[in-house]
């Protein structure tokens, strides 16, 4: 479960400020699936960064489970990321000199983590990318890059996976198919995903969807 607990994120600017998160407190329930929407500048990746401890807070606490995130030592949260998050992005974020494999496989080899061989294989069948594994990001159509990425912040078996976007750079029929394989792994992995998105279509298939608006939850309801 990730509990949010008076969390604001203000940014400085001269003599101004600007409340980018405005004293959210909120639950979200561990293995569902989590759509937070709203317009363009609502908050909703800021709050994403947040809950990925990507970004400080300014005010208030953040609990991923019973870990507080928001006090912990920048050292600590690198571990806790490392072993807990998986982050999707809209733009890929791939290394254009390494190969798919060894874009899905480089945090692992950084931080010295064997790769499980089974499961690797296991993910990169769901998500059609077993004749891909040694082509270059720039040999590869957009919805592959994105399965890429998607592999790449499985691999370590997150219990907690956050996308931004995911699909923001993506035509209707890759989008539909990289939401399908992110469902299906969810179910095997039964994670707790967190997914930014101003895609009514993908908001839909949410388990639960909270809207926001400067900086705050507006709406929240359940689709299930």
């Amino acid at each position: 479960m990730v509990t949010l607990e008076s969390v604001s994120k203000i940014y400085r600017l001269d003599k101004n400020e600007i409340k980018a998160i405005n004293n959210i407190s909120y639950q979200i329930k561990s293995e569902i699936v989590t759509a937070v929407t709203g317009k363009s500048g609502s908050g909703k990746s800021t709050l994403l960064h947040l809950i990925g401890g990507l970004d400080d807070v300014t005010f208030g606490k953040i609990k991923i489970d019973s870990t507080e995130i928001t006090s912990l030592s920048e050292r600590e949260l690198n571990r806790f990321r490392r072993e807990n998050i998986g982050f999707v992005f809209q733009f890929f974020n791939l290394v254009q000199e390494l190969t798919v494999s060894e874009n899905i496989k480089l945090a692992q080899q950084i931080c010295k983590v064997k790769t499980d061989k089974e499961y690797f294989t296991e993910l990169i069948s769901v998500l059609e990318l077993q004749d891909r594994l040694n082509h270059l990001p720039g040999q590869l159509s957009g919805g592959q890059r994105q399965r890429v990425a998607i592999a790449r912040a499985l691999i370590s078996k997150p219990k907690l996976l956050l996308l931004d976007e995911p699909t923001g750079n993506l035509d209707t029929v890759s989008s539909e198919m990289v939401i399908d394989m992110l469902l299906n792994l969810k179910k095997r992995l039964n994670q707790t995903v967190i997914i930014v998105t101003h895609d009514a279509d993908i908001a839909k298939r949410a388990d639960s969807v909270i809207t926001l608006s400067n900086g705050e939850i507006i709406e929240e309801h359940s689709n299930v």
